[in-house]
């Protein structure tokens, strides 16, 4: 007996020291992952409070049009206490501080804003887990006649649910403070904008435009993807909002911005941004311009010295782009 005793002590005893040790293992690892995780660097920190002002490019270029970095810069102005982040599909992999600071080095309209950040876009780790992933496994590529296109209306829906913030497309110079964290912005009276919106992260209406996205998808429309998307979404939800001024209206429990705010110039006058104006407009009801870069097939530009009102919106509102040009003589940084 008292032999099965000591026993039955001694496998207690070591059983006891097998859980605490067990336990301790789950309590270290849990740890490191916690360390980890706050130690790491990515998208996902720097994004981490929900509040930043995101930008993409969908192709491998890695020398895009001043009017992209103009974007981007006053949006790094007007929103100087935000991160503003680009991702780029042509980026190589960023694992720390230092390789996110030397890619910023290949724009050097850019390197001096420390609230810009760049970003790989990788579709594929973006669209998991959301309603895109079996669709964007399936398409064809080569059969799709606006693939940068809707691979951008795509990504910018997965990029918000991830991550939340305000979307702004590369040909949309920034003016002032958008007011508003979530809202969605009227083009005109028929169609509501996938070019500039805000969400907070995981907010179900970024769910349903992918759900959306894919249930009617129609590529070789041209934006049936984007606007087309969101303009379906908010019809179904709360029907076409209705401005009898210049205020913006409710969506449900989202503000839906009227069109001034970023189509003061719609895509039919889109040329008028590189024409001389006698009187330069204020855009007094406007915190941003879209530019109209698809209907833009013959490349115009920012040319200094022409007086256009582009050149105008380049001096006062990303100055370092403008300079940059003004020296080198060039429209690609």
């Amino acid at each position: 007996m008292f032999i099965m005793a000591v026993t039955l002590a001694y496998v207690s005893r070591s059983s006891f020291k097998y859980r605490i040790g067990l336990i301790s293992d789950l309590l270290l690892s849990k740890y490191f992952v916690i360390w980890n995780n706050a130690n790491s660097f990515g998208a996902s920190t720097i994004l981490r409070e929900g509040n930043g002002i995101l930008f993409m490019e969908t192709t491998d270029r890695m020398n895009p049009p001043s009017l992209v970095l103009c974007a981007i810069e006053s949006a790094a102005r007007v929103y100087p206490d935000r991160p503003v982040v680009f991702f780029m599909k042509g980026l190589e992999n960023i694992t720390s501080e230092e390789d996110e600071k030397r890619a910023k080095q290949q724009f050097p309209t850019l390197s001096s804003y420390s609230n810009v950040y760049l970003f790989p876009l990788r579709m594929d780790q973006l669209f998991n887990n959301t309603p895109l992933k079996p669709w964007f496994d399936k398409v064809n590529p080569k059969k799709e006649v606006y693939w940068k296109h809707v691979t951008s209306d795509a990504c910018r829906f997965a990029l918000m649910w991830k991550y939340g913030g305000i979307y702004i497309d590369t040909d949309v110079i920034s003016l002032r403070p958008i007011p508003q964290d979530h809202f969605l912005a009227a083009q005109d009276a028929t169609v509501i904008s996938s070019g500039v919106f805000g969400l907070s992260s995981h907010y179900q209406l970024a769910w349903q435009f992918m759900e959306n996205f894919v249930k009617n998808y129609r590529g070789k429309i041209w934006g049936h993807q984007g606007p087309g998307v969101v303009t379906r979404a908010v019809k179904k939800l709360w029907g076409m909002p209705v401005f009898n001024s210049t205020d913006d209206v409710m969506c449900g429990n989202i503000s839906c911005l009227h069109p001034q705010r970023f189509y003061p110039i719609n895509y039919l006058s889109w040329r008028r941004y590189f024409e001389v104006w006698e009187n330069l407009p204020t855009f007094k009801d406007s915190y941003a311009l879209h530019l109209w870069n698809f209907m833009n097939n013959k490349g115009k530009s920012m040319v200094p010295g022409s007086h256009t009102l582009v050149e105008h919106l380049y001096q006062k509102q990303c100055p370092t782009a403008y300079e940059y040009i003004l020296r080198n003589k060039s429209t690609h940084l």
